[in-house]
């Protein structure tokens, strides 16, 4: 039994930080530097990066304000302005709103869980340099006057057609796609950490409210993003190959877009919304000096408006000619929501009814965005009802209304936690008197900016034009709208000054805020080990309410005080009631998230400008670096079975199965590619409700027949039983059995491969000539793309179990691989049931 160490004798613990320490040191140099993966500088990089974007789009709306000033101006062109405003509402999406939650969350949630990490850094930094090179690709178009410019939602047939539209279309489409590939990634990494990195005894109901909204929210991005995704691909597919998903003459619709799009397009605006209320949770009970009031009614509230977020997308539709009575349950759900966000908004009103309100700069700004965004959420509820949305759509009305739920919602909230979490991230408190100055002159800025865009809405002002005659009267208007926008940009400018001056200032005492959460036991002079100890959690405000807390970690006195074997280490729980499972090995600094990051920006990039085979190389490129990564930093087999983390308690050193993070993640990403399917399958019977004829007949429109989609299924079938079932025999022991069974699985999970395509391309089917055979392809090249994944994997397994690096006792590979192919049977059996029997059926 290991003898636990004297955490008395001061020399025990100045060994252990000075051991840990030296694990946690970043790299050095020039290039080494950017290497590092610590979830700490990670969300520092993710953060400077997505303000950086903001500022950007920011001076794009303020050249867009100049040249709406007056009537008649001629300051920019119409298709200049069109870059402008498209770039400008995609940058504040894309590359502030979403990235700017995560990164923030990268930061705090170690933080706020008492974990030293995340349990993928190497994920995370994977994630910030796709989002670099992507969001640099798709801002510096526009100095290349090749921006996208047809609007943020990108609308066909305007945006397919390549002779009305040229490359900007392609850049925004495969640019943006490549950055959802990070936001995605961040929600894997964020969801895992939450449900599995907990401290000890931090139950699901003693969790931090911003870990629920963490929670939520990625769970929201996981389910949102995939349908996008999924639009991307038919998108794309017309713009490049002539497959007319959204053409009219050859069986599509462009409504089908509008649909995707709107699945994702309008949990977004509570993707971005939910993460501000999450910052208010946290720093309203220490403004009150008292627990938050109605913890279970909140957590509800914010399920409840991420679940109902996924059934308002049709409101953004009212004017497409839907039946009345999706108007009717669309409206009824729209104005549904505003009742769990008034809950929340409630529940902060009266935790400072009941508290000893501190007055601070932060909550200021708290406050004063509630306000804006209630008006923003009254004018929600306004357009929710459709005949109003039949008069305002289109107009400024809604410019107004969108963006005073994003200031108010979004912008000013993450203003309140910058001046509330920069002693956590810097040591240092920023300006009260610069950040109260900058206050009221955002928030006069943007309420003279936006509340006039109302009025020349209601008096016919379309959106996205680029002048105006001066006989509508409405230059009076505009003007103030223009004042008000550089008004704004004033206020944001003084921030940056003050953010400039921090270097120069004192350091703040420790937890200047006196609040009561996990996060405050940063130092300022904080280390990059994270947590000295990882605690035993009994309250939801631990550093107000358990005795000597904040000494007890200091001093090591909790779990896993040390790194004896000068290993990146944290603790893994169960997703309930953290109950202590593992001593997880975390990812050191390595190149290699860069690296693929780099490889995998090359498909989308050079696909853009045509360049297929280059692409297709860089694909090539990416597998290998995806497998290298894998090869060399997963499923470690450790060097003895388990480990001590104080107080008595042995942990496994290594778990497969359920109880691992990594099955977790696999899992997670199984979810989202199993909803971006979803989209496609969506699209087919989308297609069928529309035509009294689907499918049609005729040359090039006959097929893919039963038989070969029958064999593909019957074989992706032996390919998944053969998978399980070496699973269960090397869990037993049986090694060689099990490779046997691998070898059979890849042999039959090609051979779906081959018969999936064989169907549509033996019968003639020809996608170019109608959107049925179109969808046909996709679904059954998107099927074959994964068995061709699921393949490699057995391939991957099999060459670990023959290097030796799994075993029976150590089979984390196969367990993971298993829930792919789990997967895979899945979507094999709704593909090919559905271009195989369901014509007949239909």
């Amino acid at each position: 039994m290991t003898t636990s160490p004297d955490q008395n004798d001061p020399a025990v613990r100045a060994a252990q930080e000075e051991r840990l320490r030296e694990v946690w040191k970043p790299p050095s140099g020039w290039f080494f530097r950017w290497t590092d993966v610590n979830n700490n500088r990670i969300g520092v990089w993710y953060t400077l990066t997505a303000f950086g974007f903001m500022l950007f789009a920011g001076v794009l709306a303020l050249i867009m304000r100049t040249q709406l000033a007056v009537p008649s101006n001629d300051l920019v062109t119409a298709n200049t302005f069109n870059q402008l405003f498209t770039l400008h509402g995609s940058m504040m999406m894309f590359l502030f709103a979403v990235p700017m939650f995560e990164a923030v969350s990268i930061i705090l949630l170690p933080q706020l869980l008492g974990a030293r990490d995340l349990p993928f850094p190497r994920l995370s930094a994977f994630g910030y340099w796709s989002f670099l090179i992507g969001g640099v690709f798709v801002s510096g178009s526009i100095f290349f006057d090749a921006a996208p410019d047809g609007g943020w939602f990108m609308y066909p047939p305007l945006t397919t057609r390549t002779d009305l539209s040229g490359l900007g279309a392609d850049i925004w489409m495969l640019g943006l796609s490549f950055i959802e590939v990070s936001s995605v990634a961040a929600a894997v990494e964020l969801i895992v950490g939450v449900l599995k990195c907990r401290p000890p005894g931090m139950r699901l109901n003693l969790m931090p409210l911003y870990a629920w909204y963490i929670l939520v929210v990625a769970v929201m991005i996981l389910f949102a993003f995939p349908p996008l995704i999924a639009g991307d691909v038919l998108f794309e597919m017309e713009r490049l190959l002539d497959w007319p998903f959204f053409n009219e003459a050859k069986g599509g619709d462009p409504l089908l877009w509008q649909h995707l799009f709107w699945i994702f397009g309008h949990p977004e605006v509570y993707i971005v919304f939910l993460p501000s209320i999450a910052l208010f949770a946290m720093l309203i009970p220490t403004f009150a000096q008292r627990h938050l009031l109605g913890y279970p009614w909140i957590v509800l509230a914010a399920v409840g408006t991420a679940f109902l977020s996924f059934g308002l997308w049709v409101h953004h539709m009212f004017t497409t000619g839907l039946p009345k009575i999706s108007l009717a349950f669309f409206s009824a759900a729209s104005e549904a929501v505003a009742i769990p966000t008034g809950v929340q908004i409630f529940v902060f009103i009266a935790t400072l009814w009941a508290g000893n309100v501190k007055k601070s700069t932060p909550l200021l700004y708290a406050s004063g965005s509630l306000a804006i965004f209630v008006i923003g959420g009254l004018t929600g509820v306004m357009v929710a009802v459709a005949p109003f949305d039949w008069q305002a759509h289109d107009t400024y009305f809604i410019v107004a209304h969108l963006h005073y739920v994003l200031i108010g919602g979004t912008l000013l909230p993450l203003f309140a936690g910058l001046y509330y979490y920069w002693p956590l991230v810097t040591g240092k408190k920023l300006s009260d008197r610069m950040g109260r100055t900058a206050f009221w002159i955002l928030f006069v800025g943007a309420n003279l900016t936006f509340f006039p865009m109302h009025l020349s809405g209601l008096l016919g002002m379309p959106r996205r034009v680029f002048t105006y005659p001066g006989e509508l009267g409405i230059g009076g208007l505009n003007l103030a709208s223009t004042a008000g926008s550089y008004l704004f940009a004033a206020g944001v400018l003084i921030i940056c000054v003050d953010l400039a001056r921090s270097p120069w200032r004192a350091k703040a005492p420790r937890n200047p805020w006196n609040a009561g959460t996990l996060e405050w036991l940063a130092l300022p002079d904080d280390e990059d080990w994270g947590i000295r100890s990882v605690p035993l959690i009994e309250s939801r405000y631990p550093i107000w309410d358990q005795k000597d807390f904040v000494a007890k970690v200091d001093e090591g006195r909790f779990f896993l005080p040390d790194a004896e074997e000068m290993r990146r280490e944290s603790i893994v729980t169960t997703v309930l009631d953290a109950r202590p499972l593992q001593v997880i090995r975390l990812g050191t600094p390595s190149v290699k998230p860069m690296l693929t990051a780099i490889a995998l920006a090359g498909v989308f990039i050079l696909t853009t400008y045509h360049f297929y085979i280059a692409a297709a190389l860089s694909g090539v490129a990416t597998l290998a670096c995806v497998l290298t990564w894998l090869w060399t930093g997963t499923a470690e087999i450790p060097e003895k079975p388990t480990k001590s983390i104080g107080h008595g308690i042995e942990l496994p050193l290594y778990l497969s199965g359920p109880a691992a993070s990594g099955w977790w993640a696999m899992f997670i990403t199984m979810m989202a590619d199993a909803t971006a399917f979803s989209g496609l399958v969506f699209g087919y019977f989308f297609f069928w409700t529309i035509h009294s004829d689907f499918p049609p007949s005729g040359a090039g429109l006959d097929g893919p027949g039963v038989v070969w989609p029958m064999v593909a299924l019957a074989t992706t079938l032996a390919g998944w039983a053969a998978t399980v079932v070496a699973r269960e025999v090397h869990r037993r022991g049986h090694v060689g059995l099990a490779r046997a069974l691998l070898v059979g699985g890849i042999v039959a999970t090609l051979a779906s491969l081959f018969a999936g395509l064989a169907g549509p391309w033996l019968s003639g089917l020809e996608p170019t000539c109608h959107v049925y055979p179109a969808i046909v392809w996709t679904l059954a090249i998107w099927t074959a793309v994964h068995a061709a994944i699921g393949a490699i994997m057995q391939a991957y397994t099999l060459a670990r179990s023959l290097a030796g690096k799994m075993t029976p006792q150590y089979d984390a590979d196969l367990r993971n691989i298993t829930v792919f192919h789990h997967f895979l049977a899945l979507t094999a059996l709704v593909t090919y049931c559905t271009i195989g029997l369901f014509p007949g059926v239909a």
